[in-house]
């Protein structure tokens, strides 16, 4: 039987004492360097391997990241991941990656659990169902700190990463405006989630400002997904309301809404120009190619993680929060080329 070596080994081996070979693997200013040489060189022989695990856990520290998105299938939210891992991995950081389906129920076992897997801190962008923040609170209590990027909730003491999502959309319905367009719709995500909250008043605001009608009848709130769009622009044009527009709040819910106005018979965007959200790969070869908001999901994960591991390296969770708001750019592409 194959016994892995242990201290113990080593220190036999050279003949001191297994807390001095501890101490010399640990760099200790207690054991001079002519210890801690013939201590590692003998570990090199044996094949001695440090568990890490054992060892962080004493300290209390697993260098593990703990990142809950709504789906990963979606570009942002791969984009991001990949920005999470690059910086972590950089740092000596491990990432533990969930999604949550857009289910409340499911992000608060996901939080729970990650938590109870001891997680030096947690990287969160909200599910369209959270409403209730409670979850939150239990890592603030364990002294994990809690960095939300992307979707964020409206409560104090807590820090995120974002885009300007009211100036997006402002810019995404300004955009159909100069175009021509003086019939605007907006499809929108759950209003309880401060993201499409923001768009939806960017949205009124670039309205107000070109005096152009606001009408409730024009803003369709739903999951935005591919039907959601699909069937959201059916109602519209059932409805014979005179849509010459569509600002969406994501890039899938506008391709649905595409998909509804070809069967129509109708031109894009000569009949109806359209503006997406998030810059989805798919939206670039589609035809019409979509126009759309481009927020750097990269960016966006590199910069959150780097906010958590300066919470992480300080020990301590800090008593206000701080936002920071990364650029986006409006892509215009044939969707709204009138």
């Amino acid at each position: 039987m194959n016994n892995k070596p242990t201290i113990h080994d080593i220190a036999k081996a050279l003949g001191i004492d297994s807390s001095t070979v501890s101490r010399a693997l640990n760099d200790s200013a207690r054991v001079t360097k002519a210890t801690k040489v013939r201590v590692l060189a003998k570990a090199a022989e044996l094949g001695y391997q440090r568990n890490m695990l054992a060892s962080n856990l004493r300290k209390n520290i697993t260098n593990t990241i703990g990142v809950v998105v709504p789906r990963i299938s979606r570009h942002f939210f791969s984009s991001a991941i990949q920005g999470i891992e690059e910086t972590a991995y950089l740092a000596g950081y491990n990432v533990i990656i969930s999604q949550s389906l857009e289910q409340f129920e499911r992000e608060k076992k996901l939080i729970e659990g990650l938590i109870a897997n001891r997680v030096d801190g947690l990287l969160v962008s909200v599910s369209m169902e959270t409403i209730n923040y409670e979850h939150l609170e239990v890592a603030k209590n364990n002294n994990i700190p809690l960095v939300f990027f992307d979707r964020h909730c409206g409560i104090s003491g807590y820090s995120s990463v974002l885009v300007d999502d009211f100036k997006c959309g402002f810019d995404a319905t300004e955009h159909l405006i100069l175009k021509g367009c003086k019939h605007i719709a907006h499809f929108s995500g759950p209003q309880q989630l401060e993201i499409y909250k923001n768009r939806f008043n960017g949205y009124k605001a670039a309205l107000a400002i070109h005096n152009v009608t606001f009408k409730n009848e024009y803003v369709i709130n739903s999951r935005l997904m591919e039907q959601d769009g699909y069937l959201s622009m059916q109602n519209l044009l059932n409805s014979g309301q005179k849509v010459d527009g569509i600002f969406s709040a994501n890039d899938v819910a506008a391709i649905g809404a595409m998909k509804c106005i070809k069967e129509r018979g109708l031109k894009i965007p000569e009949d109806i120009a359209i503006v997406g959200f998030s810059n989805e790969p798919i939206s670039r070869v589609i035809e019409p190619s979509l126009t759309t908001i481009d927020q750097s999901g990269s960016e966006i994960g590199k910069t959150a993680t780097e906010l958590l591991l300066k919470y992480i390296s300080k020990k301590e969770i800090p008593s206000e929060g701080q936002t920071i708001i990364l650029n986006s750019k409006l892509i215009e592409r044939h969707s709204s080329k009138k």
